[in-house]
């Protein structure tokens, strides 16, 4: 009798994970500790592509620690993703303040938030760019699972 070869993460694949994300400063961002693992198939859009691309090649029980750099991760932050956008704009029942985080609606259907970072008058400046852009981020990631994926089966 053989023994098998565990599937590893690959394009296409369903993995389960858990993980930390955590910012420079060690404040975690996202975290399956006291929740289920994370499942989905590779490719899908669930992890941003700098996230699946060092994981890839891990196998079930792989335990990795590994920094995401800004290019990989979300991108750096661009001013031109920055806007002014009039306050009686806003829902009635939102206060924009600075730090919050809204949801705006795109004309395609989209919504994508965007952080008050100050009041101008009857102004607010709002930053569009993905709240991660411009940190480096520690991904703390055990691969539980690797298993085809749900239409191979």
């Amino acid at each position: 009798m053989t023994e098998e070869t565990p599937l590893t993460v690959a394009s296409g694949r369903q993995v389960t994970l858990r993980y930390t994300l955590a910012l420079e400063d060690g404040t975690v961002v996202e975290t399956t500790d006291g929740f289920e693992p994370l499942t989905y198939t590779v490719g899908d859009g669930t992890l941003i592509q700098g996230l699946e691309a060092v994981i890839r090649g891990l196998a079930p029980g792989d335990r990795e620690c590994l920094q995401i750099d800004p290019r990989e991760g979300f991108g750096y932050p661009d001013v031109g993703n920055i806007h002014f956008i009039e306050r009686d704009r806003f829902p009635d029942d939102v206060d924009p303040q600075p730090g919050l985080i809204v949801g705006f609606s795109v004309p395609n259907g989209k919504e994508v938030p965007g952080t008050i970072l100050d009041l101008q008058g009857d102004q607010v400046r709002v930053d569009f760019n993905h709240p991660l852009a411009g940190h480096t981020l520690t991904f703390d990631v055990e691969v539980v699972a690797v298993e085809p994926a749900p239409e191979d089966t």
